[in-house]
This record gives C-alpha cells, sequence and structure tokens, in this order.
C-alpha cells in the first residue's frame, strides 16, 4: 500500500509541470480571445488630451507622453474580441478604435515625419512597401497590419461609414474623433462623423446637381453602393436631396500630417 501510494506521487510530480504549463496556456488564451468587453475609458483620454475639435493631433506632446496611449494599446492586445461574449457594436467598436489607436502608435514611433506615407521610403521589412502592411498589432499568436485591421474585418461588417471613422492620420482623411467609439452610441457616433465629414467643405462639395467627393468614395465605391446607392445614401448622410442625374468629380487627397500646429 505505501508502495502504491509512492508511486502515484512520483507519476503526479512527474507530470506537474506539464499540467501547469498547459493550465497556463489555457489562461493566456483564455484572456486573449475570451475576454469581456473591454472599458475604452483610457482611449477616451489619450483622444481629449492629445486631439482637438478639429481632428488635429499633437503627435509631438504624444510621443513626449506615450504611457496612457501603451497601456490601451496593451489592453487591446490583451483583450481579443470572442463573437460569442462580445456583440456586434462592442466588437465594431474596438477594432475601429484599435485602428486609430495604432495609427497614432505608428507616427509617434517615426515622428517627426510630414505624412504617414513617408514611413513607408523607411521600411526595411522585405514585401512590405507601406505602412498599413506593417504587422505592428501583436495577438501573441499572431500579428497583423493595419491593412488586415480595415480590409479584413472592418469591411466584413458590412457599415460603410467605417470610413468615416478611421483615421490615417492625413489632412484629407475624415477628421479623427476626440472621444473613443462606444458600443453603446456607436450608431449616433458614425451618423454624426458621416455629417461631418460630408459637411467638411475641405473634403466634399454637395449639392443637388454636382457631387466633388473624397477620393474614399472612389476606392471603396462597392461598400458605399450595396443596400443602396451611392447618391441614396449620401442624401441620408448629408441631408442634401441629391438627383440621380447629379455629376461627380474626385478631389485630390492631401496625404500631409493631420498634426496641430507646433508654437
Amino acid at each position: 500500500m505505501k508502495l502504491f501510494h509512492g508511486v502515484y506521487w512520483v507519476r503526479i510530480f512527474k507530470f506537474l509541470p506539464f499540467l501547469l504549463i498547459l493550465g497556463s496556456c489555457e489562461s493566456k488564451q483564455t484572456h486573449q480571445a475570451g475576454t469581456e468587453p473591454v472599458s475604452h475609458k483610457l482611449w477616451n483620454e489619450v483622444l481629449i488630451n492629445s486631439v482637438n475639435v478639429s481632428g488635429s493631433v499633437n503627435y509631438q506632446g504624444l510621443k513626449e507622453n506615450p504611457q496612457i496611449l501603451l497601456d490601451y494599446l496593451e489592453l487591446l492586445r490583451t483583450s481579443r474580441p470572442n463573437d460569442a461574449r462580445w456583440d456586434e457594436k462592442e466588437r465594431l467598436a474596438y477594432w475601429i478604435n484599435l485602428y486609430n489607436a495604432f495609427t497614432l502608435k505608428l507616427i509617434i514611433d517615426h515622428y517627426p515625419l510630414k505624412s504617414i506615407k513617408d514611413i513607408g521610403s523607411t521600411i526595411q521589412i522585405p514585401f512590405i512597401n507601406s505602412p498599413w502592411d506593417i504587422e505592428t498589432i501583436d495577438f501573441g499568436n499572431e500579428k497583423i497590419s493595419l491593412n488586415y485591421v480595415e480590409h479584413q474585418i472592418l469591411r466584413s461588417f458590412g457599415e460603410p461609414r467605417i470610413h468615416f471613422a478611421i483615421n490615417c492620420a492625413s489632412i484629407s482623411c475624415p477628421n479623427l474623433r476626440n472621444e473613443a467609439y462606444v458600443a453603446a452610441k456607436i450608431d449616433a457616433q458614425l451618423a454624426d462623423q458621416a455629417q461631418r465629414f460630408l459637411k467638411d467643405s475641405t473634403k466634399n462639395i454637395i449639392t443637388s446637381e454636382a457631387l466633388y467627393l473624397s477620393r474614399i468614395f472612389q476606392w471603396f465605391s462597392g461598400d458605399f453602393d450595396v443596400h443602396q446607392t451611392l447618391h441614396e445614401n449620401l442624401s441620408i448622410w448629408s441631408g442634401v436631396s441629391i438627383n440621380n442625374s447629379a455629376t461627380t468629380q474626385f478631389m485630390d487627397y492631401d496625404w500631409s500630417l493631420n498634426e496641430q500646429s507646433r508654437p
């Protein structure tokens, strides 16, 4: 009987390290892909401190004091949405905020610069020619890029107004909203973003007879012409009744950094 107990405990101790490792892995996986929806309070704080009402960003100040942004990015990194626990609006808010937060991180990592596109000229990674293709978003078992977030995740929601919410750190982009997107009011936030973008005459000029539109509507034309035509969507979002015969032209796109003026 004593021998049986001795053999039993030897076997337990023999496999104990394996059990501990397995438990640790399960815990990590649960934290990364099975967590409850996260709070975006940290991101809200970053935006309030670093982005003005016009959507211009204080990149210099953010580079000098990045800790709140870094804490928020770590929260996102360890809290990837789980479809079983997060509803659609919670997932949408998470991915929009993540895209915008990692864009700011990309800029301050290379700051000072005149345009986000300047980052591409300094990339020393094989087969990577664009800053949006750098796999800077690290979930531990997977690294993804901003392009992956936009084209493979956000566009799959079938919500064309995401193009007014994500920001490419450039003058001609829709303004970076200086508050976090949250599930409870994301529909109202997207509607407001669409209206602001379409009423900004530096980015769009809309009348019933003629449209001078951002290149965004050209680049992602398929996203804006699914359930309704582009004209119908623009009429709803802008409040302008647009004739089907309205002419369309696309405006030049300014890739200059959306930076606040430095003293």
